[in-house]
């Protein structure tokens, strides 16, 4: 255990956030996602929900500001207007993070698969409602350092 990381962080979710770089993806999925399938590396965070999971990663991840938009959503089938319990949890996320004023997107199903496909990872979390998916978008760390 570390001081000060947050005990969602697995060492698998921590090496894939740090080992991403500007313009990188990650999707935090839902249970029913097809992650195997569709994610060139899984990480499983079975205990967790999705908000609980997005709420782990924003501790130690930057959000993109300059790509709009940065966090992404999936669409509800039949219904692209709705906002199903999960995003709605995950736009509070946001909010608490100082980030209510981030655009959240959204993509019907197989448009979101197919961005996922091209994601750096996808984290399967054991979110049992629907449509509990969001993608973000790695920005960067503006600090300065000044010279030794």
């Amino acid at each position: 255990m570390l001081i000060g990381i947050h005990p969602l962080l697995t060492p698998d979710l921590l090496h894939a956030l740090a080992s991403m770089g500007h313009g990188d993806e990650i999707v935090i999925a839902d249970a029913n996602f097809p992650s195997a399938s569709v994610g060139r590396r899984v990480i499983a965070l079975p205990g967790a929900d999705a908000p609980a999971a997005l709420a782990a990663v924003l501790t130690v991840f930057p959000v993109d500001a300059a790509s709009v938009p940065a966090v992404i959503t999936m669409e509800v089938a039949g219904d692209p207007r709705a906002i199903p319990l999960p995003v709605a949890a995950i736009a509070a996320v946001l909010a608490e993070r100082g980030m209510a004023d981030v655009e959240i997107g959204a993509l019907e199903r197989h448009a979101f698969y197919e961005r996922a496909q091209r994601a750096f990872a996808v984290v399967r979390t054991g979110e049992l409602r629907p449509y509990g998916n969001v993608l973000l978008v790695k920005g960067t760390v503006n600090r300065y350092a000044a010279p030794v």
